[in-house]
């Protein structure tokens, strides 16, 4: 079969890993780039370390409005399509990216895979949200990570075509904990295990508020412990427009986005992790870390159930009250499968496959 499979961003680049691995054993996959997150920081080192295979289309959109990004790879995408005319197509996750690979294959008829369907935050204002949803509607496969996101698609209608397969970014990261812990990072910035908070920033509803964004700032600035901050590059753009860097605090160690391998090592080593990217709220939970999420909704609502993680929002009082009090226990359930979902996702594809070609 001829898959081709469309990534764009940091945590699409960690998803593919496994699966591209895994489809390229008794496959063709043709690797499509939009160029969404360029940066070397969040790009070409994840390829590097994941051994994610070199993209055969780069498509260097880069940023730009929502409107004008998604339109700009919707155009480049389907170019590649009719030139490539794959069986099937795969898109991750829920960015920009994922939409238009999924509105490119759909109007061309050609068959979208939708890795991580299902994850509902329910709040429209988040560009993910939408993202989601119509990719979900448009797709054929839906390859999905956790009991409550085939309840989600259920009670919009979608039953069909539905797979519960566990989460990649688990297949990843438990083959993955044993190469991190080989980092130097720990050392390079000079903290010890458990002495220090981890924080990540980027959600539009954080950075593009100067008050929110202040806020935070202020509140990782108070805190009795270190904060290692690896900035993502709008939200520091953000922050320089706004001039806050000069009230940070000596404690925030503002740093570029690490590698894969170190920021897994970060985690798993941190006190807490204060956070409003969604698959941190996941990696944290497996690695039986206290997230903190800077969001006043989730997608990942088991984490929250089971109470190893706690939504906060950007209110002053419940961040400084979490730092200081949110110390849960207890063990985690198996939520995101058993580290074999990209198996299980290759093995449904090719046998879609094999079923289509005996029905022509």
């Amino acid at each position: 079969m001829k898959i081709v499979s469309i990534v764009g961003a940091r945590p699409q680049f960690i998803k593919c890993a496994p699966v591209s691995k895994e489809l390229r054993k008794n496959n063709h996959e043709i690797l499509i780039h939009t160029g969404q997150h360029y940066d070397y920081e969040l790009s070409k080192v994840f390829f590097d370390q994941l051994g994610i295979p070199t993209p055969d289309y780069n498509l260097e959109v880069g940023s730009a409005s929502h409107g004008k990004q998604t339109g700009t790879m919707l155009v480049e995408i389907e170019k590649v399509l009719l030139d490539e005319k794959p069986d099937v197509v795969l898109v991750y996750g829920d960015t920009n990216s994922t939409l238009a690979g999924a509105l490119a294959s759909v109007k061309l008829h050609i068959p979208i895979g939708h890795v991580e369907a299902g994850l509902r935050s329910f709040d429209r204002n988040m560009p993910e949200e939408i993202n989601r949803v119509l990719t979900d509607h448009a797709s054929d496969l839906l390859f999905v990570p956790t009991q409550t996101a085939v309840t989600n698609l259920k009670k919009e209608g979608i039953s069909q075509g539905v797979f519960l397969v566990g989460d990649v970014m688990y297949d990843v990261l438990k083959q993955s904990t044993g190469i991190a812990s080989k980092s130097q990072i720990l050392e390079i910035l000079g903290v010890q295990p458990k002495e220090y908070f981890l924080t990540t920033i980027h959600r539009p509803s954080n950075t593009d508020n100067i008050q929110n964004l202040s806020q935070i700032l202020e509140i990782l600035s108070s805190a009795a412990k270190k904060v290692i901050f690896p900035v993502h590059p709008r939200t520091m753009h953000f922050i320089k427009k706004h001039g806050l860097e000069r009230s940070i605090g000596a404690n925030v160690h503002m740093m570029k986005s690490v590698s894969y391998f170190d920021f897994l090592w970060l985690e798993q080593n941190a006190e807490k992790i204060l956070t409003d990217s969604g698959g941190i709220q996941k990696e944290s939970y497996i690695l039986k870390v206290p997230c903190i999420t800077l969001r006043e909704n989730t997608e990942w609502v088991e984490t929250i159930a089971d109470g190893w993680n706690v939504l906060v929002g950007t209110n002053k009082e419940k961040i400084i009250d979490a730092i200081q009090h949110f110390n849960p226990t207890g063990e985690q359930r198996d939520l995101f499968g058993t580290g074999d979902a990209s198996t299980k996702i290759v093995k449904i594809i090719e046998d879609y496959g094999s079923d289509s070609i005996n029905h022509t």
